[in-house]
C-alpha cells in the first residue's frame, strides 16, 4: 500500500509539473465534447494532479480500518483454546515488526466475519482506476490526429508505429493504464461477490479477496509510474493549434459577453457558424471592440482566471 501511495504522489507530481510548464498556454475548455469556454492546458493537468492527490488521502483512511485485527479469536473469534495473554502479545509484536499501529478489534466475532474494510479498500482502488483511466481517455483525446483530431498535445512515441501504417504512433501507454483500470474495477466486483457469500461466523473466500486486492495494488502502482516516466513527463503541447480553436470558437462569445452585450453575442456567434469567420475577427470588424481592447480581454490570465 505504501508503495502504491509512493507511485501516486510521482505520477501527481508529473502531472503538477506539466500544469506549471503550460501555465500560460490558452486553450478550448470543452463539455460534452462540444466547445465550452477558454481554459488553460496548464488548468487541465492540474485538475490531474488534484484528482490523484485526493484519491491517496482516501487510499490513506481505507488503510487505517486494516489495522484492527483478529488474532486470538481462533475458529469463531471466540478465543477458545487460545493461551491467555495470546492476543495482546501478538499485536505487540505485530507493532514491533511491521511500525504500523495495529490494534485488536473490540468485537473478535465480528471481526472474524466481517470483510467491511477489505470491500471499502477495494472500492477505493477502484476509484483510483475509475479517475486514472479517465484522465489517460483525455490524454488519449486531446493527442487524437495528428491531422484529423483535436492534435493539442503530443504523447511521446514509444514504439515504431503501426503494423500496417507507417508513421502512425499509438497512444500504447494510456491503453496499457486503462487496461489496468478494467482489471481493477473487475477485481473490485470480484472482491464484493467474495465479501457478500460469507455465511454465518466465518467468510471462506478471503483467499480470493487477499489475491484480487494485491492484484489491484501491485497493478495500479506500476500503471501510476509507467504512466509517469514513459508518457506524462515527455508530453509537449501544440500552442498554436490551441490558439486557433480558441480564436475561431464560438464559445469565445461567452467570455465577450461582458464587454458586448448578450444581443451583439448572440448575433455575432450566429453570424461566425453561418459563414466559418472568427468571432474576434467579427468583432472587431462591426467595431464592437477596438483591437486593442480585444487583445487584452483575449489575453490567458482574463480569460482562465489566473491568478
Amino acid at each position: 500500500m505504501r508503495e502504491l501511495a509512493d507511485a501516486m504522489i510521482v505520477l501527481e507530481q508529473a502531472f503538477a509539473a506539466k500544469a506549471v510548464e503550460f501555465h500560460d498556454l490558452l486553450k478550448m475548455g470543452r463539455t460534452q465534447l462540444q466547445d465550452a469556454v477558454p481554459m488553460t492546458l496548464g488548468q487541465e493537468f492540474g485538475t490531474y494532479a488534484v484528482m490523484l492527490g485526493e484519491d491517496r488521502l482516501r487510499l490513506t483512511e481505507a488503510v487505517t480500518l486494516l489495522h484492527e485485527i483478529n488474532l486470538g479469536a481462533t475458529a469463531i473469534g471466540t478465543g477458545l483454546n487460545a493461551a491467555p495473554g495470546y492476543a495482546e502479545a501478538a499485536v505487540a509484536y505485530l507493532r514491533e515488526i511491521t511500525g504500523l499501529p495495529v490494534v485488536s478489534a473490540a468485537d473478535l466475532i465480528e471481526a472474524t466475519q466481517d470483510c467491511g474494510a477489505f470491500v471499502h479498500l477495494s472500492g477505493v482502488l477502484k476509484r483510483i482506476a475509475v479517475k486514472l483511466s479517465k484522465s489517460c481517455n483525455d490524454l488519449r483525446l486531446l493527442s487524437s490526429g495528428p491531422r484529423a483530431g483535436l492534435n493539442e498535445i503530443n504523447l511521446p512515441p514509444v514504439q515504431a508505429g503501426s503494423s500496417i501504417m507507417p508513421g502512425k504512433i499509438n497512444p500504447v501507454i494510456p491503453e496499457v493504464v486503462n487496461q489496468v483500470a478494467f482489471e481493477v474495477i473487475g477485481n473490485d466486483v470480484a472482491v464484493t461477490m467474495a465479501a457478500e457469500a460469507g455465511q454465518l461466523q466465518l467468510n471462506a473466500f478471503e483467499p480470493l479477496i487477499l489475491h484480487s486486492l494485491s492484484e489491484s495494488i501491485t497493478h495500479l502502482r506500476s500503471a501510476c509510474l509507467v504512466l509517469a516516466e514513459r508518457c506524462v513527463s515527455g508530453i509537449t503541447a501544440n500552442a498554436d493549434v490551441m490558439r486557433g480553436y480558441v480564436e475561431n470558437s464560438i464559445g469565445l462569445v461567452t467570455a465577450l459577453n461582458p464587454s458586448i452585450g448578450y444581443a451583439a453575442a448572440t448575433e455575432i456567434a450566429k453570424e461566425a457558424l453561418e459563414t466559418g469567420r472568427g468571432v474576434a475577427e467579427l468583432v472587431v470588424e462591426k467595431g464592437l471592440l477596438p483591437a486593442e481592447e480585444l487583445a487584452k480581454l483575449l489575453k490567458p490570465e482574463t480569460l482562465a482566471r489566473l491568478s
